[in-house]
Protein backbone atom coordinates (compact mmCIF):
# COMPACT_ATOMS: atom_id res chain seq x y z
CA UNK A 1 0.00 0.00 0.00
CA UNK A 2 1.37 3.44 -0.85
CA UNK A 3 2.66 5.74 1.89
CA UNK A 4 0.13 8.42 1.06
CA UNK A 5 -2.78 6.02 1.27
CA UNK A 6 -1.71 4.67 4.66
CA UNK A 7 -0.97 8.18 5.93
CA UNK A 8 -4.42 9.27 4.78
CA UNK A 9 -6.05 6.49 6.80
CA UNK A 10 -4.05 7.30 9.92
CA UNK A 11 -4.84 11.01 9.53
CA UNK A 12 -8.54 10.31 9.06
CA UNK A 13 -8.63 8.16 12.19
CA UNK A 14 -6.78 10.80 14.21
CA UNK A 15 -8.97 13.67 13.02
CA UNK A 16 -12.18 11.74 13.75
CA UNK A 17 -10.98 10.75 17.23
CA UNK A 18 -9.81 14.29 18.01
CA UNK A 19 -13.16 15.71 16.90
CA UNK A 20 -14.99 13.13 19.01
CA UNK A 21 -12.89 13.96 22.08
CA UNK A 22 -13.27 17.72 21.50
CA UNK A 23 -9.53 18.40 21.09
CA UNK A 24 -9.42 18.89 17.33
CA UNK A 25 -7.84 22.36 17.44
CA UNK A 26 -5.13 21.25 19.87
CA UNK A 27 -4.27 18.17 17.79
CA UNK A 28 -4.25 20.35 14.66
CA UNK A 29 -1.72 22.65 16.34
CA UNK A 30 0.30 19.58 17.41
CA UNK A 31 0.46 18.32 13.83
CA UNK A 32 1.58 21.76 12.61
CA UNK A 33 4.27 21.74 15.30
CA UNK A 34 5.37 18.25 14.26
CA UNK A 35 5.54 19.31 10.59
CA UNK A 36 7.64 22.35 11.43
CA UNK A 37 10.04 20.29 13.58
CA UNK A 38 10.46 17.75 10.78
CA UNK A 39 10.99 20.39 8.11
CA UNK A 40 13.50 22.34 10.21
CA UNK A 41 15.52 19.37 11.44
CA UNK A 42 16.87 17.06 8.76
CA UNK A 43 18.50 14.74 11.31
CA UNK A 44 15.14 14.15 13.00
CA UNK A 45 13.54 13.49 9.62
CA UNK A 46 16.25 11.00 8.69
CA UNK A 47 15.92 9.28 12.09
CA UNK A 48 12.21 8.71 11.54
CA UNK A 49 12.92 7.20 8.12
CA UNK A 50 15.86 5.07 9.29
CA UNK A 51 14.89 1.37 9.20
CA UNK A 52 17.89 0.37 11.34
CA UNK A 53 16.95 2.48 14.36
CA UNK A 54 14.64 0.61 16.71
CA UNK A 55 11.07 1.77 17.20
CA UNK A 56 11.39 2.07 20.97
CA UNK A 57 14.35 4.45 20.54
CA UNK A 58 12.38 6.52 18.03
CA UNK A 59 9.42 6.60 20.41
CA UNK A 60 11.66 7.70 23.28
CA UNK A 61 12.96 10.57 21.12
CA UNK A 62 9.42 11.52 20.05
CA UNK A 63 8.32 11.54 23.69
CA UNK A 64 11.39 13.52 24.71
CA UNK A 65 10.76 16.19 22.10
CA UNK A 66 6.98 16.49 22.31
CA UNK A 67 6.08 15.44 25.86
CA UNK A 68 4.48 18.36 27.67
CA UNK A 69 4.17 20.36 24.44
CA UNK A 70 1.39 18.42 22.73
CA UNK A 71 -2.00 16.98 23.63
CA UNK A 72 -2.09 13.57 25.33
CA UNK A 73 -4.03 12.15 22.37
CA UNK A 74 -1.21 13.14 20.02
CA UNK A 75 1.39 11.38 22.19
CA UNK A 76 -0.78 8.26 22.29
CA UNK A 77 -1.06 8.42 18.50
CA UNK A 78 2.74 8.63 18.18
CA UNK A 79 2.97 5.60 20.50
CA UNK A 80 0.57 3.56 18.37
CA UNK A 81 2.36 4.46 15.14
CA UNK A 82 5.73 3.58 16.70
CA UNK A 83 4.46 0.19 17.91
CA UNK A 84 3.43 -0.57 14.32
CA UNK A 85 6.93 0.44 13.05
CA UNK A 86 5.44 3.20 10.91
CA UNK A 87 7.35 6.24 12.23
CA UNK A 88 8.48 7.08 8.72
CA UNK A 89 4.85 7.86 7.87
CA UNK A 90 4.40 10.49 10.56
CA UNK A 91 5.44 13.41 8.37
CA UNK A 92 3.00 12.28 5.66
CA UNK A 93 0.29 11.82 8.30
CA UNK A 94 0.85 15.40 9.50
CA UNK A 95 0.54 16.73 5.94
CA UNK A 96 -2.55 14.66 5.24
CA UNK A 97 -4.04 15.72 8.59
CA UNK A 98 -3.69 19.36 7.50
CA UNK A 99 -5.41 18.58 4.19
CA UNK A 100 -8.31 16.77 5.85
CA UNK A 101 -8.62 19.45 8.54
CA UNK A 102 -8.93 22.14 5.86
CA UNK A 103 -11.54 20.07 4.05
CA UNK A 104 -13.51 19.55 7.26
CA UNK A 105 -13.41 23.23 8.22
CA UNK A 106 -14.08 24.54 4.69
CA UNK A 107 -10.69 26.19 4.29
CA UNK A 108 -9.26 26.68 0.80
CA UNK A 109 -5.55 27.33 0.39
CA UNK A 110 -4.53 29.88 -2.20
CA UNK A 111 -1.09 30.98 -3.31
CA UNK A 112 -0.33 34.36 -4.80
CA UNK A 113 3.05 35.16 -6.33
CA UNK A 114 3.70 38.82 -7.04
CA UNK A 115 6.64 41.01 -8.00
CA UNK A 116 6.29 43.15 -4.86
CA UNK A 117 4.68 42.47 -1.47
CA UNK A 118 0.90 42.90 -1.36
CA UNK A 119 -0.49 45.84 0.57
CA UNK A 120 -2.80 44.95 3.48
CA UNK A 121 -5.77 46.43 1.60
CA UNK A 122 -5.04 44.42 -1.54
CA UNK A 123 -4.51 41.26 0.52
CA UNK A 124 -7.89 41.77 2.19
CA UNK A 125 -9.66 42.49 -1.12
CA UNK A 126 -8.13 39.40 -2.71
CA UNK A 127 -9.12 37.24 0.26
CA UNK A 128 -12.70 38.53 0.20
CA UNK A 129 -13.03 38.08 -3.57
CA UNK A 130 -11.72 34.50 -3.38
CA UNK A 131 -13.99 33.73 -0.42
CA UNK A 132 -17.00 34.97 -2.42
CA UNK A 133 -15.96 32.92 -5.47
CA UNK A 134 -15.23 29.67 -3.64
CA UNK A 135 -17.65 29.95 -0.75
CA UNK A 136 -14.85 28.85 1.60
CA UNK A 137 -12.54 30.50 4.06
CA UNK A 138 -9.32 31.43 2.26
CA UNK A 139 -5.86 30.76 3.65
CA UNK A 140 -3.62 32.97 1.53
CA UNK A 141 0.07 32.18 1.10
CA UNK A 142 2.17 34.95 -0.40
CA UNK A 143 5.43 34.65 -2.32
CA UNK A 144 7.54 37.29 -4.03
CA UNK A 145 9.18 36.76 -7.42
CA UNK A 146 10.75 39.90 -8.91
CA UNK A 147 11.10 38.16 -12.30
CA UNK A 148 7.33 38.62 -12.82
CA UNK A 149 8.07 42.35 -13.37
CA UNK A 150 4.50 43.23 -12.35
CA UNK A 151 1.10 41.66 -11.78
CA UNK A 152 0.54 38.34 -10.03
CA UNK A 153 0.07 34.60 -10.43
CA UNK A 154 -2.80 33.21 -8.36
CA UNK A 155 -3.21 29.49 -7.71
CA UNK A 156 -6.35 28.16 -6.02
CA UNK A 157 -6.64 24.40 -5.93
CA UNK A 158 -5.92 23.19 -9.45
CA UNK A 159 -6.72 26.53 -11.12
CA UNK A 160 -4.15 29.17 -11.98
CA UNK A 161 -4.60 32.78 -13.09
CA UNK A 162 -1.47 34.35 -14.55
CA UNK A 163 -1.81 38.14 -14.82
CA UNK A 164 1.89 38.88 -14.72
CA UNK A 165 3.77 41.17 -17.08
CA UNK A 166 6.22 38.32 -17.71
CA UNK A 167 3.36 36.13 -19.01
CA UNK A 168 2.00 38.94 -21.18
CA UNK A 169 5.44 39.54 -22.70
CA UNK A 170 5.85 35.82 -23.39
CA UNK A 171 2.46 35.73 -25.17
CA UNK A 172 3.41 38.80 -27.20
CA UNK A 173 6.72 37.20 -28.19
CA UNK A 174 4.90 34.06 -29.35
CA UNK A 175 2.48 36.18 -31.38
CA UNK A 176 5.40 37.86 -33.16
CA UNK A 177 6.86 34.45 -34.00
CA UNK A 178 3.68 33.65 -35.89
CA UNK A 179 4.00 36.48 -38.43
CA UNK A 180 0.70 36.62 -40.25
CA UNK A 181 1.97 39.23 -42.72
CA UNK A 182 4.26 36.82 -44.56
CA UNK A 183 2.56 35.02 -47.42
CA UNK A 184 2.52 31.32 -46.91
CA UNK A 185 3.01 29.35 -50.05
Amino acid sequence: MSELRVASRYAKSLIELAAEKGVLEQVHNDMKLFSSVVSENRDFQMLLRNPIAKSDKKLAILNGIFSGKVEELTLMFFNIVARKNRESLLEFVATEFETQYNLMKGIQRAQVVSAVPLTPELRQQLGEKLANETGKTIQLEEMIDPSLIGGFVLTVGDKQIDSSVKHSLRKLKNNFKDNSYINKL
